[in-house]
């Protein structure tokens, strides 16, 4: 899907336009009820419609670069897992290039910025978190009784400590509590933040993608 009918779905939930009122009005502005069907040049007509109607998409962002930035109010969520995947040596790719390709697959739509809706986003982050969860175990929703296992970056460390160290279960840790202290140095893993996990998961990402012989970065 192109950016700009990617786009066109977009204004037309932003929009509220039901299926009839959206057909009339694609008709009126180019003659035709389809945005598929429609030239590029129809296609930014259509656009600049729906944008003079109170459409505004959340602008590209480039980096220094000229890549552009992951953006829209689900990118971090996304990015988030799709580090943490990298992390568990499922991804192979890091970079955003590859989560971008993953969320065109899921949604159809080019960029995290056309994630306005839940409903859109969550196809992607619900497909990112099954894969993760059947490829690595990580608990989503569940803390096994364990307070500390409530935050995302905890769960993701444990399932990465469960690879690195076979056999290991949350009652007999077999060093995971003094391992988060060295790296954090915080005593009690219910006092770690989220900083804190994100360095313990960069830090078991090196070793599980060393011992996976996947690449650095």
């Amino acid at each position: 899907m192109s950016s700009s009918l990617a786009a066109i779905h977009v204004a037309k939930k932003h929009l509220g336009l039901d299926d009839d009122t959206y057909r009339a009005k694609l008709a009126r502005i180019t003659g035709k009820q389809s945005a598929k069907d429609m030239t590029e040049t129809e296609r930014e007509k259509v656009l600049m419609v729906f944008r003079n109607e109170g459409f505004a998409p959340a602008p590209s962002v480039r980096r220094v670069d000229g890549r552009q930035k992951l953006t829209g109010k689900f990118a971090k969520k996304l990015q988030a897992l799709w580090i943490a995947a990298w992390n568990l040596g499922i991804v192979r790719d890091r970079d955003d290039k590859a989560l971008l390709a993953f969320v065109k697959r899921q949604t159809g739509l080019d960029h995290t910025r056309f994630l306005l809706y839940a409903d859109d986003a969550n196809s992607a982050i619900g497909a990112l978190k099954g894969w993760i969860k059947r490829e690595a175990g990580v608990p989503y929703g569940n803390t096994n009784g364990y307070d500390w296992l409530s935050a995302d970056g905890a769960k993701v460390a444990w399932a990465q400590w469960k690879i690195l160290t076979p056999g290991a279960d949350l009652i007999m840790g077999k060093g995971f509590d003094s391992e988060v202290s060295r790296l954090t140095g915080v005593a009690m893993l219910h006092e770690v933040t989220a900083k804190g996990w994100q360095i313990v998961m960069n830090h078991f990402g090196e070793e599980i993608r060393k011992r996976k012989g996947l690449a650095a970065s």
